[in-house]
């Protein structure tokens, strides 16, 4: 499944121009160099790295499961070329519990028995595998960069379960973005028999209704309550933003979808 995952997101990578790789090489080179320097940091202090094992350890697991998905939002924000409408800031202890956790996954992939060594030398391993796995990075060509990107991310995706949205299984609804619903505009009708398929009446020629990004019109008395509980346009599906960090997942990972479909 993580090979399917990493062939959309390549799939979706070969539609973007020259420029527009350019811009996300440069991109994902800042946000690695920062987790890069917090992993340094974490495994070079012996007090840090106890307190980050702590607090990962006092986490429940959708609690973690959540740190995850953070990180991979902001990672499809990357790769969609889009602007997170909300605040996906990470505090810098949970950063670290995230960057920390996919280590620790990283590491029992790599040597599922390496972690059944004393607690006490696992700093120790972590640093030889990340040591190990940075220099790699450091000789590769800069294109290459986005292949542990990749892997990165397909981890993320399989560890919050974001699989099932994508492999039958009906998401769960969320509501659209205040935002989002705020910024919609306001259109005057300008030909007869348009029907709201809301509430399945005709909106009269004149009449100031609401146009969604896909360019459906509804009343606002009918698509405000609407939106209050999902974030799908009545008509084509269209997925607006979302408050809901899994809503947002699952819309960036459609996006990458169609991408993708360009290329096939």
């Amino acid at each position: 499944m993580e090979e399917t995952t990493s062939a959309i997101i390549m799939s979706a990578l070969s539609t973007l121009t020259p420029s527009q790789f350019s811009d996300l090489t440069r991109s994902i080179l800042s946000a690695t160099n920062h987790h890069h320097r917090r992993l340094s940091s974490l495994l070079s202090y012996p007090t840090l790295f106890s307190l980050t094992l702590h607090h990962l350890h006092t986490l429940s697991l959708p609690q973690k499961t959540l740190l995850i998905a953070r990180h991979l939002l902001s990672s499809l924000h990357l790769l969609t070329a889009t602007s997170p409408h909300f605040s996906t800031a990470t505090r810098q202890r949970d950063l670290d519990a995230a960057l920390l956790l996919l280590l620790l996954c990283e590491t029992h992939n790599h040597n599922p028995h390496a972690l059944e060594a004393p607690v006490s030398e696992w700093r120790k391993i972590l640093s030889k595998l990340f040591s190990d796995s940075l220099l790699t990075v450091s000789l590769a060509p800069l294109g290459t960069v986005m292949i542990p990107f990749v892997e990165t991310v397909s981890r993320c995706w399989r560890l919050v379960g974001a699989l099932d949205c994508g492999g039958g299984k009906e998401a769960a609804e969320v509501a659209a973005s205040a935002a989002t619903v705020v910024a919609l505009p306001s259109v005057e009708v300008r030909h007869d028999g348009r029907e709201c398929v809301i509430c399945k009446e005709e909106m009269g020629i004149g009449r100031d209704v609401c146009e969604l990004p896909c360019q459906h019109l509804f009343h606002w008395m009918c698509i405000l309550p609407w939106l209050g509980k999902r974030n799908t346009c009545p008509c084509c599906r269209f997925r607006l933003p979302s408050d809901d960090v899994f809503g947002e997942i699952q819309r960036l990972w459609e996006v990458l979808l169609k991408m993708a479909a360009k290329d096939s």
